[in-house]
C-alpha cells in the first residue's frame, strides 16, 4: 500500500527540516567560535578570544557558555566593569545553578578588583546560596570582608586626618588674621607717627623760614641795644627830674 502525502504537508515537513538544518549549521558555527575562543584564551590571547566569543553570541544570544567565557576574557584584560556586566547577564539568563554560581563568583572577583567590596561581598553570598559547598567562594567572601573593614578604617583615619588638617588650617588662618590685624595696627600707628613727625617738621621748617626773614640779634647786639635803651631811659628820667625840680622852684618877691 502506497502512502500518499499531500503537497501542503510536504512543504511543512520541508520547512521543518530546513529550519533544523539551519539551526544545526548555526550551532556548529557557534560551537566552532567558542572552541576557537577557548583555544585563544588558553594561549592568553584575550583580545582575540573576546572577538570569537562575541561571534558565538551573534549566532546565539542566549549561549551561556559564550557569555560566561566572554566575561572571563574581559576580566583578563582588566576590563572589570564590562566583565561584571557580562557575568550579571549570564547569571540572570542561565537556568543552570552551577553556571549561575560560577557567574556570581566571578562577578565578586570583578568587584573585588575594582575595590567595590560591599558589592563583591553580596556577589559571593549569592554564589554560596546556589552552591554552599564552594570553599573558594567562601574564602573570597572572608577576604572581601577583611578588605571592607580595612577600607572603612582607612576612610575613618582619612576623615580624622582631614578634620585635623581643617583645624590646623583654621588655626593657621586665625594666626594669620591676628598677624594681619597686628600689622595693620602697627601700620596705622606708624602712619600716625609719620604724620605727626611730618607736621612737626613742617612747623620747624616754617619757623626756620620766619627766622630767615627776621634774623635774631646776636648776644652782643642785644646787650648793646639793652644798654642803649637803659641809657636812653636814664637820660629821660634825669630830664624829667630836672624839669620837675625847676617847676617846683618858687619865686619869692623881696619885701622891701
Amino acid at each position: 500500500m502506497k502512502i500518499i502525502i499531500n503537497k501542503t504537508l510536504k512543504r511543512f515537513i520541508f520547512s521543518i527540516l530546513f529550519i533544523l538544518s539551519m539551526v544545526s549549521v548555526y550551532a556548529q558555527h557557534e560551537n566552532k567560535a567558542i572552541r576557537n575562543g577557548n583555544k585563544l584564551y588558553e594561549e592568553k590571547k584575550f583580545i582575540a578570544a573576546e572577538r570569537k566569543y562575541k561571534d558565538a553570541l551573534m549566532k546565539n544570544k542566549s549561549s551561556n557558555e559564550a557569555g560566561f567565557n566572554l566575561g572571563d576574557a574581559l576580566y583578563e584584560q582588566k576590563k572589570y566593569d564590562a566583565a561584571a556586566d557580562q557575568f550579571i547577564a549570564t547569571a540572570k539568563s542561565s537556568k543552570d545553578k552551577n553556571i549561575q554560581s560560577q557567574a556570581y563568583h566571578n562577578l565578586g572577583n570583578a568587584y573585588l578588583k575594582n575595590q567595590k567590596f560591599e558589592e563583591s561581598i553580596n556577589a559571593y553570598k549569592n554564589a554560596l546560596k546556589l552552591n554552599p559547598e564552594d570553599d573558594n567562594t567562601r574564602y573570597n567572601l572572608a577576604y572581601a570582608k577583611s578588605k571592607l573593614i580595612q577600607q572603612q578604617q582607612q576612610n575613618k583615619s582619612k576623615d580624622k586626618n582631614q578634620d585635623n588638617k581643617k583645624n590646623k588650617d583654621k588655626k593657621e588662618q586665625d594666626n594669620q588674621d591676628s598677624k594681619d590685624n597686628k600689622d595693620k595696627e602697627n601700620k596705622d600707628k606708624k602712619e600716625q607717627q609719620d604724620k605727626k613727625k611730618s607736621e612737626e617738621n613742617k612747623k620747624k621748617e616754617e619757623e626756620q623760614k620766619q627766622a630767615q626773614q627776621n634774623p635774631k640779634m646776636s648776644k652782643e647786639d642785644a646787650e648793646r641795644l639793652l644798654n642803649a635803651l637803659n641809657n636812653k631811659e636814664k637820660d629821660l628820667h634825669d630830664k624829667l627830674k630836672k624839669k620837675s625840680l625847676q617847676g617846683a622852684r618858687v619865686q619869692i618877691e623881696k619885701d622891701w
